[in-house]
């Protein structure tokens, strides 16, 4: 109990609210990202990550020897002089990657049971990848939503794309319990596509219940231009149950129905482990068939435990 105390002292939240202090936090903790592109970047904008295709561009790659229709301006004079032989530079072009965060504060997320909610876990994860990206040069962009509304923001680079990201964070955080799910994950997936350009590098926060074929559709279009990368945002009370000294029977909802547990009995607790077990992998293999890096996270640890990110 007091290692966790430390840990929510630390990242200044308490674990179920959420506020801007704990999201600039990780300003300082962007190490524990790599960012670096996995795929060939398809943008034609002019940006900060070399392409494979040769041209005019701002990075010099190699000198060859001169050919026929070879721009004259791009003769390098010394190579030239040096070997006697007419040679002329060759350059990568620079294309830019721009970032998208798709962060899920839908009913599920708001439970958590040991550490912090998997919504202010999803919100922290978010933050980081925001800083991260801006101390890259990159363009960030995002969509946000809850069970009522969501929030889209535009690829920008400044600092101000990057707070304008947190203030929506912040603002849909606030479970809305008297509201109806009007927004689901697929509808969410069918925005970004919109969203994002070819080559843009998009990270997936969710804890994914809301999962379906027309999602998937969805996500396996964006993986066809676009990199994915997936973080399955769960808690330890999904993968297996609290253990106890003296059995006692207890009631679990989603809100909309209730059944009873009896914690502390062997055979109910595998059954439950192994079933919640089947069904996160079954999520995880869905999304790797949609080409999505898989990189599950837990709501029941810091990001730096579970990132490896110096402290």
């Amino acid at each position: 109990m007091q290692d966790i105390t430390h840990w929510l002292n630390r990242h200044h939240t308490d674990g179920v609210n959420l506020a801007l202090d704990e999201l600039l936090y990780y300003q300082g903790k962007t190490a524990m990202l790599d960012l670096k592109p996995r795929k060939t970047i398809q943008s034609k904008l002019a940006g900060t990550y070399l392409a494979k295709t040769r041209g005019r561009g701002m990075e010099f790659d190699e000198a060859r020897h001169y050919q026929p229709g070879d721009d004259i301006r791009a003769i390098d004079w010394r190579v030239t002089a040096r070997t006697g032989k007419t040679h002329t530079k060759l350059y990568r072009e620079e294309k830019e990657r721009p970032i998208f965060v798709l962060t899920d504060l839908s009913a599920s997320m708001h439970f958590g049971t040991r550490f912090v909610f998997k919504s202010v876990q999803a919100a922290h994860l978010s933050a980081l990848i925001a800083w991260a990206a801006r101390k890259r040069g990159d363009r960030i962009g995002g969509l946000i939503y809850n069970q009522s509304e969501h929030l889209e923001y535009k690829p920008m680079t400044r600092q101000k794309a990057v707070l304008s990201l947190l203030n929506g964070l912040l603002r849909l955080h606030p479970q809305q319990t008297e509201q109806p799910a009007q927004i689901s994950f697929a509808e969410s997936c069918a925005r970004m596509r919109r969203m994002a350009h070819p080559g843009s590098l998009i990270f997936l926060i969710s804890d994914f219940s809301q999962f379906d074929e027309q999602a998937r559709q969805h996500l396996f279009q964006l993986s066809r231009h676009c990199e994915l990368v997936a973080y399955p945002i769960s808690d330890p009370f999904e993968h297996e149950l609290p253990q106890v000294r003296v059995p006692q029977d207890v009631s679990i909802t989603d809100g909309n129905r209730t059944r009873s547990l009896t914690l502390g009995e062997t055979t109910t607790a595998q059954t439950y482990k192994e079933r919640h077990q089947q069904q996160l992998e079954h999520i995880h293999t869905q999304l790797r068939q949609c080409r999505c890096q898989v990189l599950p996270i837990s709501a029941g640890l810091s990001l730096e435990q579970q990132l490896g990110g110096k402290l």
